[in-house]
């Protein structure tokens, strides 16, 4: 055999293709995990992830001065980003620029570029630093909260993830081309998103709806804003969506009566100048005649493009060619397309942030561990310290007589049995921690070291306490750095929402004894004189009865308050709509109740939006127990309900009602009592708080109804029998919380025990019910005003053995009142 010959034997055939397409795939996996795409844990691709550790080990942090970028960007790619210099630099340009990321992960000096498009200064001339931020990304990575990797040359070691504290793959996002992939998942608001992870903290269970109940939809940097949620929905179910962005407008008027139109806010992403080029070109080529000038005055305080217009022109045809025409509106196309374990995967709204609570859990566990081990290790050179000054007269005897450090370590383990850490420590303390003080600090020490060794041992042992570590960061995290929305969410204009369906209309729900629930428009129930009949509202069940009546709109929230102490959301809408004589469905099949939990009172929010009105919720319970709660404590529906007041065992909840801030409050019990106050009196409480003393009620009595006073209207008083009293509210005088309070109304066996009370206005009708499903409605100004002392008078004609269960006040519908008859 032949030298070439034997020279070809040392390679093995193989075909082509084959080589190709392994070659290939290597090369794709390769560009795919290493270099485009997002880690699903941290949001940071490789290069990202090196900047940040390259400048935490060069010190260049948010509170210390600034280096040269070169500097920063020598480090990446000399120690961990074997790649070009151009792209690191990149890479820190557009952490640095306010316009691209939502909360910038760079603190740059210098030109760093433009909304024009102006490329920024060479890395030479620029300097930079960490943002504060940034220490949330780096936090206890020395704990041994990640995996660390060598490097490409294996000379140092970087980390394969970040122990960030924020989710930070949707608060600031990413876009990356891959091979036949891609990602563009846009940034987020951090307070919606920290909310999201609460929610999901609180109910693993909640559905992406309810997510998006919380997180309305992307918020970019630049503002703008966001057409239609059909896009936004499609994305956070499926992983993909695309969304329809417009910048914000104004109008201008001029004194000459010319008009123009400011944007204010540009669409994500869209160079300024083209924009401000591309309506320049239109005027020139006269596709848009309206226009007289356009001309950029933007400046550091904010982006500003006034587009004059002529005389008489009218701005909303030339706003929806500006729309049409030019990028002023885009669209975004979302694909949240993330590593998941070495793989890419296409992951839904929900699945992010699971993924990233699940790596909290890892990172606060394995923090936890490496302070445990670290707390041990310390405890053991305490104890041994412990034992030697407890016996400091041998242990300086053992010393002075050893001929060497060697001898005296050895004589010091074989009578005190210390391991050689402890008797080398010994060794080396100095003789000041001889003095009484020093050793008590010693001793001190090591209590505390034990107390704490105690506490990392529990949360290691303990999933729920490793959680509610999580959410107190997450918490730390909104706090800190939450801010409010830039882009706004409106409603496409072809877009057809399913509220959009569904009319504002007033609607009667009412809840039976044994737990049926259902709604009829207000209008069945035509009005009539007092002292009618009335006409069946509900056709009743053998040993079942109307319970519970309300009115609200369709589109209110409700807030379903049970006897137990709990809450839970549900749009009016939602409830079943029966015939009238109809008891409607079982309330089970809405809410998750237990088996003896019944609902108390249903209070309907317009709107969940309180920052400015300082809002919160009354709870009273029968024992005369009152509790105010911040309604932003109410803000993230849970489908399992959640706890809303903590009350003692055979206390129960009887009404709830919201507060506005500087209201009065009137409670009124089964045997004719009453006492107002105001709402100052009570302090604003946790929503697992036990509340406060409202009113000290005799034996055998209890609270069945309270009023918000925020009118001067008068007060109804409904008692059992079928009698009403209406009085002024200034015959109830103001009283401190927490008395016996007094007589409201004079009862008997006439007229029977209270069954609640309300505020009315002459334009508004009261519905009564009664436990035979019997129902009337009675004009309000029908009812004569009485005083204090009286019985009321006749509102509804019952049957022998009949009760008046319930009643509401609704809005009045026209008809002759007539004359009541006073007991």
């Amino acid at each position: 055999m032949s030298i070439e010959e034997q020279e070809i034997e040392k390679f093995n055939s193989v075909a082509i293709e084959k080589e190709l397409q392994r070659s290939y795939l290597e090369y794709a996996m390769s560009v795919i995990v290493g270099r485009a795409l997002p880690d699903v844990r941290d949001g940071l691709k490789p290069v990202h992830r090196r900047a940040i550790f390259a400048m935490r080990e060069l010190g260049v942090v948010y509170n210390r001065p600034y280096v040269k970028s070169a500097r920063i960007v020598g480090d990446i790619i000399g120690k961990y980003h074997p790649h070009g210099d151009a792209a690191a630099y990149d890479t820190i340009v557009r952490m640095a620029q306010d316009f691209s990321m939502r909360y910038p992960l760079v603190d740059g000096q210098g030109n760093f570029g433009s909304l024009d498009g102006d490329s920024p200064a060479a890395m030479r001339y620029t300097e930079a630093r960490m943002t504060r931020i940034d220490r949330e990304i780096v936090v206890d990575l020395d704990k041994d909260t990640v995996d660390f990797v060598p490097n490409y040359d294996n000379s140092l070691t970087e980390p394969t993830v970040m122990p960030i504290k924020f989710p930070n793959l949707l608060v600031n996002g990413s876009s990356g081309i891959a091979v036949g992939m891609a990602t563009n998942i846009p940034p987020h608001n951090l307070s919606e998103v920290i909310n999201g992870i609460l929610a999901l903290i609180d109910d693993p269970n909640i559905e992406i709806r309810d997510l998006m109940g919380l997180v309305s939809g992307p918020d970019f940097p630049t503002g703008g804003l966001i057409c239609g949620r059909a896009g936004i929905r499609e994305a956070y179910e499926t992983g993909k969506g695309i969304i329809n962005l417009r910048g914000r407008v104004d109008l201008e008027k001029h004194q000459d009566g010319k008009q123009a139109i400011i944007i204010t806010e540009i669409p994500y992403q869209q160079n300024k100048a083209q924009l401000v080029e591309r309506i320049a070109s239109l005027v020139k080529e006269k596709r848009v005649e309206a226009i007289s000038e356009v001309r950029d005055e933007s400046d550091r305080h904010g982006l500003r493009i006034v587009v004059e217009l002529k005389r008489d022109e009218d701005p909303d045809v030339v706003i929806n060619q500006l729309y049409t025409l030019t990028p002023l509106q885009k669209s975004f196309g979302i694909i949240f397309l993330a590593i998941v374990n070495n793989r890419p995967e296409i992951l839904n709204f929900k699945e992010l942030l699971e993924h990233f609570f699940d790596h909290r859990k890892t990172v606060v566990y394995r923090r936890t561990s490496f302070e445990l081990q670290k707390a041990e290790e310390r405890e053991h050179i305490l104890l041994g310290l412990s034992i030697a000054v407890q016996n400091i007269d041998d242990v300086v005897a053992i010393i002075r007589r050893s001929e060497n450090p060697a001898v005296a370590k050895t004589a010091l383990i074989e009578r005190f049995s210390f391991s050689e850490i402890q008797a080398q420590t010994i060794l080396d303390m100095r003789l000041q921690r001889l003095t009484g003080l020093e050793i008590q600090k010693i001793l001190d020490e090591h209590q505390q070291v034990l107390l704490e060794i105690k506490r990392l041992k529990e949360i290691l042992a303990d999933e729920h306490l490793i959680i509610d570590i999580v959410r107190d960061e997450c918490l730390e995290i909104k706090n800190e750095y939450g801010d409010a929305r830039r882009t706004e969410i409106i409603d496409a204009v072809d877009e057809i929402l399913p509220e959009d369906l569904i009319p504002h209309e007033d609607m009667v729900i009412t809840i039976t004894h044994s737990g049926y629930i259902k709604r009829n428009s207000a209008s069945l129930y035509r009005a009539q004189h007092r002292g009618g009949k009335g006409v069946t509202g509900i056709k009743s069940a053998d040993e079942d009865f109307v319970s519970k009546l309300y009115v609200a709109s369709t589109h209110d929230t409700f807030l379903f308050f049970t006897n137990t102490g709990r809450v839970y959301w549900r749009k009016v809408y939602e409830l079943p709509e029966s015939g009238r004589v109809s008891r409607g469905r079982a309330i089970v099949n809405f809410l998750q109740l237990a088996g003896d939990e019944k609902v108390a009172a249903i209070l309907p929010i317009s709107s969940f939006d309180n920052a400015e009105n300082n809002r919160s919720i009354l709870m009273v319970t029968k024992n005369g127990i009152v509790k105010k709660t911040s309604l932003d404590e109410f803000v993230r529906p849970i489908k399992a309900g959640k706890r809303a007041v903590t009350f003692k065992e055979g206390d129960e909840i009887v009404t709830a009602h919201l507060l506005n801030g500087n209201d009065t409050v009137l409670l009124v019990s089964r045997k004719g009592m009453s006492i107002h106050f105001s709402e100052n009196d009570i302090r604003v409480m946790g929503r697992q708080a036990a509340g406060v003393i409202g009113m000290r009620l005799a034996e055998g009595d209890e609270v069945v109804g309270a009023v918000v006073v925020t009118s001067g209207n008068p007060v109804l008083i409904v008692t059992e029998n079928g009698f009403g009293k209406k009085s002024s509210i200034l015959d109830y005088s103001d009283q401190s919380r927490g008395g016996k309070g007094k007589f409201a109304i004079k009862t008997s066996d006439r007229n029977g025990d209270i069954i609640g009370v309300t505020q009315v206005g002459d334009n508004q009708e009261i519905i009564l019910i009664s436990d035979s499903g019997k129902m009337i409605r009675i004009n309000v100004a029908s009812i004569r005003e009485t005083g204090r002392t009286t019985q009321g008078v006749r509102l509804i004609n019952l049957a022998d053995g009949e009760k008046v269960v319930d009643f509401d006040a609704v809005a009045s519908e026209d008809d002759d009142g007539e004359e009541d008859d006073e007991i």
